[in-house]
């Protein structure tokens, strides 16, 4: 019988527009059969008429389909373990009974198949099911009843083979081992009522109560309610069980319960192509790691941008001691830029995708691509960190063009994908590295601050390297596609199979695009000698010249400003774009000095700059005023043997934190166009000469000295003569000195 069929046996019962009729008697000759419904009324029908009837169906209170009446369909998973090798077993015996082979398929026999009792072309079904049946009785009886093979007949084999017909391998399962549950026959329907209101009232209105106070007001309800009845309430035992089995075993907490129940506005999203959704989230990495100025161990956050469809993920920076919307902007520019290969890394971490060949991909970008995904995305789901909710990041997101989305309120779901994926990376990768802490205080070990020895560039790279290598090419597993959910999947594979699907845009953004992403300042006024002030310093440049005291020819609400973008993880310089060449040209700090350099700071430090000077009641006239005070708050007045030991922890990462932000700002910043450069403009640091310990002393030390030399010769503008030998005016003033003899003769005579 197939899984379709209507049973029509005698007695039956049938689905007819929403009402049941019992088979009363079929006559097959005449194709038609007789119905008779509970009121006692008859009708007949032909089996045409039942088998096109939209609405006809066998009705699962009466169906011959034993463990399943009345309820949904056995599976095998419905089994006990124990049990499936006893199906398994009767499965093998049934299609030997069916095709002469155990495993159902001639192509694959076992060895000295087909027996000849069981062979297929020369012996019958029916006398199969007989050699069968006397095969299963020459076995012993208590082996025979272990295996649940003590009592098979023929009219069993011929059950198995219909009910496998129909179910599967589940067909050969015995009825009792999948029996009805017996259920709760206490639960009146009165009980029932009185359960579902106090649920209903301690899940969205009371606070959290325990069993024993939900048995008391389901007592009180049934008793007010139902006064006139005797209602029995079941036991403690039984209630409890009864609502672990119906709501759980009610570990939620009741703002997420409320929280829950709300209403779905958008409803489920879909996502169906690579970058349309990109969640981004931060967290402290779980290893300790050293900073590149004291060598110190430390905690560096790391942020993630995972794609959601390919689960890829797309890019990622480490930041010391805490991360800010200029690094998050440059996250969102990572996901757009292709990755460039390094230098150890081999051919097959090569952009390898087929569609678009390598060679193409490096013609265009310039250099070769490793194996990451990149492009536009066009939504971005955050949590409610400040770094995420901030006019910047606004801008940010009108510069892309994408939507940056905080995922909803007490709804993990939204950003479930990135927050597995911080799991899967400390399994697989950072607790096999040095340093490594663990979840928390409880699981760290003795000293993890000694065991880390990478540095932050170090493990930058190490990450790098295993998202290429293994991240990209891990099998997913439970996040295989919709459209092909029992396959393997790769994040490569994945982005893969979207080019076919829904095609890709190579659209590469233009170096320019790091300048949009630095916060815009408006000025109205360049002022000759000091240029353009931005939050209390002053920066001057080349390109300013040309437009001294003149207004922008910008209109709008912005009408007649200047912008200039200022960089918040280094102080030292900030950009002005020409707005006839739309060049982008740097404007450094006036306070520098001409020919030395000054460690890096950054946001917090000038402001703690410019708080100092506050207080010290002091209006310097220029910039240049400030940098003693500047020297001080960086800690350079010290020697450098006593700096370490005379500095505390939170001093050196501090200090280590600016040089990392303006490495990192360095790093982003595309190479400077080739213009005319100023006497006293000093090239910029880069990523390979960032300022260490050492250097950095013999900078300020030399800064130092050229302050004092030019205060020197401000104090004094003309050189003063040199004053005469010691005792000369001795010997011009002394009358007692006697002359000295002439040595010229006159007259033979001495000279008098």
């Amino acid at each position: 019988m197939s899984a379709g069929a209507l049973d029509l046996a005698p007695g039956a019962a049938l689905v007819l527009d929403a009402s049941e009729w019992l088979v009363e008697r079929q006559e097959p000759h005449l194709g038609r059969v007789h119905l008779m419904n509970r009121a006692g009324v008859r009708q007949c029908v032909s089996f045409r008429f039942l088998l096109n009837h939209p609405q006809c169906r066998s009705s699962s209170l009466t169906s011959s389909s034993g463990a399943n009446r009345g309820r949904q369909e056995m599976t095998l998973k419905d089994l006990k373990p124990e049990k499936v090798p006893l199906v398994e077993l009767r499965f093998e015996h049934l299609m030997e009974v069916f095709c002469g082979f155990r495993s159902g398929d001639p192509l694959h026999p076992r060895p000295g198949e087909p027996r000849p009792e069981y062979h297929p072309d020369r012996t019958t079904v029916s006398e199969r099911r007989q050699a069968k049946v006397a095969e299963l009785e020459a076995m012993d009886q208590a082996a025979a009843k272990l295996l649940a093979l003590d009592r098979v007949g023929v009219r069993t084999l011929e059950r198995w083979e219909r009910k496998r017909r129909r179910f599967g391998v589940i067909g050969c399962a015995d009825d009792r081992w999948l029996r009805e549950s017996g259920g709760h026959p206490s639960i009146s329907e009165e009980v029932r009522e009185a359960i579902l209101a106090v649920r209903e009232e301690t899940r969205l209105h009371r606070s959290k109560v325990d069993a024993r106070t939900r048995e008391t007001m389901i007592h009180r309800y049934v008793r007010e309610t139902f006064p006139s009845q005797e209602i029995k309430v079941p036991s403690y035992d039984t209630l409890r069980r009864v609502w672990h089995e119906w709501f759980g075993p009610g570990r939620g907490r009741q703002r997420y319960e409320r929280s829950a129940s709300l209403p779905e506005k958008d409803g489920h999203v879909l996502v169906t192509r690579p970058g349309q959704v990109v969640a981004l989230d931060t967290t402290i990495l779980p290893v300790m790691v050293r900073e590149g100025v004291f060598g110190d161990p430390v905690r560096v956050h790391l942020t993630l941008a995972l794609d959601v469809y390919t689960h890829s993920i797309c890019a990622f920076r480490l930041t010391l001691v805490s991360d800010t919307s200029v690094d998050v902007a440059m996250v969102l520019r990572d996901v757009m830029l292709p990755l460039p290969m390094r230098a150890d890394w081999d051919g097959e971490m090569e952009w390898p995708y087929p569609g678009l060949p390598a060679a193409v991909v490096a013609e265009f970008v310039g250099h070769r691509v490793a194996a990451l995904p990149f492009f536009a995305p066009e939504t971005v789901t955050t949590d409610h960190g400040s770094v995420y909710r901030n006019h910047h990041l606004v801008e940010v997101q009108e510069v892309i063009g994408c939507r940056v989305l905080p995922a909803r309120v007490l709804r993990p779901q939204d950003k479930q994908a990135v927050e597995r994926v911080f799991g899967s990376i400390r399994s697989l990768l950072f607790e096999h590295l040095p340093g490594y802490t663990g979840i928390d205080t409880a699981d760290r070990g003795a000293e993890p601050e000694r065991d880390g020895t990478l540095t932050i560039d170090a493990m930058e790279h190490v990450i790098a390297t295993w998202v290429v290598k293994v991240w990209q090419n891990r099998r997913l597993g439970d996040y295989a596609p919709a459209w092909d959910p029992g396959g393997d999947h790769s994040p490569n594979s994945l982005f893969a199979a979207s080019f076919a699907q829904t095609g890709f845009a190579m659209e590469i953004p233009q170096p320019e695009l790091y300048y949009r992403f630095l916060p815009e300042h408006q000025v109205k006024r360049i002022h000759g000698r000091r240029g353009v002030k931005i939050k209390g310093l002053y920066y001057y440049g080349d390109a300013l010249e040309p437009y001294l005291h003149e207004a922008s020819s910008r209109g709008g609400r912005r009408k007649q400003m200047w912008i200039i973008r200022r960089e918040p993880r280094d102080r030292r310089v900030v950009f002005f774009q020409d707005p006839l060449t739309h060049e982008w040209h740097p404007l450094r700090w006036t306070g520098l000095p001409p020919e030395s350099q000054v460690p890096a700071f950054g946001d917090l430090r000038a402001e703690e700059l410019l708080t100092r000077v506050r207080e010290a009641g002091l209006r310097p006239r220029t910039d240049a005023e400030l940098l003693p005070i500047l020297l001080e708050l960086l800690g350079a007045r010290d020697p450098v043997s006593n700096w370490p030991s005379q500095m505390t922890k939170s001093q050196r990462v501090e200090h280590a934190r600016e040089a990392t932000q303006a490495q990192a700002a360095s790093t982003d910043r595309p190479p400077a166009s080739a213009e005319p450069a100023h006497p006293s403009r000093q090239p910029q640091q880069t990523a390979g000469n960032v300022l260490q310990w050492p250097q950095r002393a013999g900078q300020t030390r030399s800064s130092l000295d050229a302050e004092r030399r030019r205060r020197r010769e401000a104090a004094v503008p003309v050189t003063p003569k040199p004053p005469p030998r010691l005792g000369s005016s001795f010997r011009e003033r002394n009358v007692f000195l006697l002359p000295e003899d002439d040595e010229e003769e006159h007259g033979g005579q001495p000279a008098s």
